[in-house]
């Protein structure tokens, strides 16, 4: 069931009123906003409609909050409008689309050195927060197991992670009934490298949760030091516990960028690992990933079969039926680009974030979090002591009249009151926007800095949540 949340400033009118010019004979001239309109329109008015509230949205290409895609070539719109009726789930009717996603999960697999590639297993899913939870349904079910096999009790799983997680593993631990451990980051621990790691795993743990690329900064989690922190657990306690990489953004981006770095399944104690098809796989929403070290890592009882479709078929989703087209995106983009072409892509990104990151830190107002060397993204804050005027609420609001999506939020718990603002450099996001994002940047933090007194800050609260 899809929830949609109230929100206190939706237009409260109960009718919505046509323009004239858009109104055709015989047809009525305002349309109920919240209840079934009583009779048809004409589809150019539909159209005009839906098409004129939608002009409300921001520009997505100055969205510098999103890690989503927000542009795809000519001939990518063309497939996708070839293919937007297919359904994923109908492997029967769609066979040549399920045999397409297989070979994409076996590309990435084979990209994240997945010891044998014949023997592993993955697939597709509507984002990279529901391959997070089939990622996490996987450690739970194996410890569940496992524990059965030895006659332990299974009531208590636990999940161990950092405070600065996406929100889709505080999902995954409260739909799922695991308690979520979160070892705190800090000034000195920016992110979870296996610091005390010691003092949170158990044998109630069923895995530890590694971010390519931290949502609230951009920051990786060295998968290779929180291994090694585990395999001390083990020598000293026998605990072999496992790791799920979550690589919403990094999956995509290490291989081509930091080929060297030790994240992947090249670390023996990755079981799994999951990213997101639209960030910087470079696919329109919703597409995600999550590909298994070997067979043994799924357990066989997760896995469903149906019939009714026509044929028996193996699923193993949250969802049932959703759109096949993005996965064809995927692979159009595989061929289109190849590892050369997603190297290109990621470093054009990466010099990008780089750049505009050196610049910022030059500017009197701010402190830089992180340089966007690793994924490009980075974050900064309000230098501290520069200002009693103004924060960095009031500087969002500022750009957001210039057109630019720059959010302004608290880092996680124990670091509350750190205020930060971020920004995703994605694939389009070119070097001369940068350099008008940077200028409108030095205008308003310039105009901010002139004020003789202190703007409100009554009632300020972040606009944007993880």
């Amino acid at each position: 069931m899809a929830v949609t949340l109230h929100l206190e400033n939706v237009d409260a009118r109960e009718t919505v009123e046509l323009n004239p010019v858009f109104a055709r004979p015989g047809e009525a001239t305002e349309l109920s906003r919240y209840s079934l309109p009583a009779s048809e329109s004409l589809p150019e008015t539909a159209y005009q409609i839906v098409h004129d509230e939608a002009m409300l949205d921001g520009n997505s290409r100055l969205n510098l909050a999103t890690f989503v895609g927000t542009w795809m070539d000519d001939h990518a719109r063309k497939l996708y409008n070839d293919a937007f009726d297919k359904n994923m789930i109908d492997k029967d009717e769609y066979p040549a689309t399920a045999e397409v996603e297989t070979r994409c999960w076996t590309i990435l697999a084979d990209l994240w050195h997945a010891p044998d590639a014949k023997n592993t297993i993955g697939t597709s899913t509507i984002g990279s927060s529901e391959a997070c939870m089939l990622g996490g349904l996987a450690l739970k079910r194996r410890w569940q197991l496992r524990r059965r096999a030895a006659g332990q009790p299974t009531d208590k799983p636990n999940l161990v992670m950092s405070t600065a997680v996406q929100v889709c593993w505080e999902k995954f631990c409260n739909y799922f009934d695991v308690e979520m451990r979160q070892v705190p980051i800090s000034l000195e621990h920016k992110v979870l490298d296996g610091h005390d790691l010691e003092k949170y795993v158990d044998e109630n743990t069923i895995g530890v949760v590694a971010i390519m690329g931290v949502t609230y900064t951009g920051m990786y989690e060295p998968v290779a030091e929180i291994a090694a922190a585990l395999d001390r657990v083990q020598e000293s306690t026998g605990l072999d516990i496992p790791i799920h990489v979550d690589g919403a953004s990094g999956g995509f981006v290490a291989p081509f960028i930091q080929p060297d770095l030790n994240w992947d399944f090249r670390v023996p104690r990755v079981a799994s690992i999951s990213t997101s098809g639209h960030k910087y796989g470079l696919v329109y929403p919703g597409l995600g990933w999550v590909v298994w070290r070997d067979l043994k890592s799924l357990p066989e009882d997760l896995i469903f079969r149906v019939s009714y479709l026509g044929g028996e078929m193996p699923t193993f989703a949250l969802n049932f039926s959703r759109p096949g087209a993005q996965v064809l995106l995927q692979y159009y983009l595989f061929l289109r680009l190849g590892f050369d072409g997603y190297q290109r892509v990621q470093q054009a990104s990466h010099d990008v974030a780089t750049y505009l990151s050196a610049e910022i830190a030059k500017l009197p107002q701010f402190d830089l979090w992180n340089d966007g060397s690793d994924i490009p993204v980075f974050a900064w804050s309000l230098k501290k002591g520069h200002t009693d005027k103004w924060n960095l609420y009031h500087l969002s609001d500022r750009l957001r009249g210039k057109g630019w999506l720059i959010p302004a939020y608290p880092m996680p718990d124990d670091l509350t009151s750190l205020t930060v603002q971020r920004v995703v450099v994605r694939n389009g996001f070119s070097r001369d926007l940068a350099s008008a994002f940077l200028a409108d940047l030095k205008m308003e933090a310039d105009y901010l800095d002139a004020l003789t007194g202190p703007l409100p800050t009554e009632g300020q609260s972040p606009a944007f949540h993880h």
